[in-house]
């Protein structure tokens, strides 16, 4: 259809986001939007390694056509951090919006930040001190979520899962029950490659759809060279999970990292991949795939996709 001078997309090809370099898809609904948080490969690297200053947003009210909101949260805008912008994920409460962030202290290992806005597309300003701070690597690829009951709950992990219960204000947590370790097991995990000798690796994303919580994760396989994505459910909050199986089979990048969520009446699979021209394991491209779930709620492994439809 035609909106004035512009001709509107009625499909868009995987990857969604093809003018930089974009990882670690975040997914946000907020009324009829959905606001897309993601890192930033920087076409440099340094030190071949990677390379990420900056988190990025994109929205879409149809799947299809998106806003670059552009450059959103920074390092430049944490003073204690120095290095390592990875993967965040954003939620509202009470008319203000929460961008959690993995960074590496300076001189330190990797901590939570805190980017706090008036609106999802920022500017966020930066709480002035880590959330989490173990002392250690573990603190990466934080997930939130706020239950029926108002307790937000933050995940975070590598190599295990860990979790802190927040405080309504969402800056700060229960230090009466301090950050809580998951018991890693293949029971809930599955049997894998990582440090724990489960599937899971990182990038948990936490949820409740219709009384299931659901922890997706990258994960690597038994003798597997790259993550891929699985799941794990439970009827609490805070466990026992129980292992779901594979959502999406490992690929050509190092890599996955999922986002999940519901949009008008459809259910979307964020990731990323290595599929841009110039791509790789340090330069890597947002994209999205539809799927369903089964009625007990379990999911089937789902495909990649080529191409994703407009919702009418």
């Amino acid at each position: 259809m035609l909106k004035g001078e512009e001709i509107m997309k009625t499909k868009i090809t995987n990857p969604i986001i093809k003018s930089i370099y974009t990882a670690d898809p975040a997914p946000m609904v907020l009324g009829d939007t959905l606001y897309l948080y993601t890192t930033h490969d920087e076409d440099e690297l340094v030190n071949n390694f990677y390379t990420m200053y900056d988190w990025r947003c994109f929205s879409t009210k149809d799947m299809v056509n998106w806003t670059d909101h552009g450059k959103i949260f920074s390092l430049d805008d944490i003073q204690w951090a120095e290095d390592r912008a990875w993967a965040p994920q954003c939620i509202e409460r009470n008319g203000k919006f929460y961008i959690y962030c993995p960074v590496q202290k300076k001189g330190g290992g990797m901590a939570i930040a805190v980017g706090i806005s008036d609106s999802p597309t920022g500017p966020f300003k930066d709480l002035g001190e880590p959330l989490v701070d173990e002392g250690d690597w573990n603190d990466i690829d934080p997930t939130v979520y706020i239950d029926d009951d108002g307790q937000a709950y933050l995940y975070f992990g590598n190599p295990e899962l860990r979790y802190v219960l927040l405080n309504e204000d969402m800056i700060s947590y229960d230090e009466t029950v301090g950050i809580v370790k998951v018991p890693m097991t293949e029971e809930s995990f599955g049997k894998g490659s990582h440090d724990t000798g489960t599937s899971y690796g990182e990038g948990p994303w936490f949820y409740k759809r219709n009384g299931i919580y659901y922890m997706m994760y990258s994960a690597f396989g038994v003798d597997a060279k790259n993550e891929h994505l699985a799941y794990s459910t439970s009827d609490s909050p805070t466990g026992p999970w129980k292992y779901g199986g594979v959502l999406m089979e490992e690929g050509d990048c190092f890599t996955i990292h999922g986002g999940i969520v519901d949009f008008k009446g459809r259910s979307y699979l964020f990731y990323h991949t290595a599929d841009l021209p110039g791509g790789n394991l340090f330069n890597r491209s947002v994209c999205v795939a539809e799927f369903t779930y089964n009625e007990d709620g379990s999911i089937d492994t789902v495909e990649k996709a080529d191409s994703i439809e407009a919702i009418e």
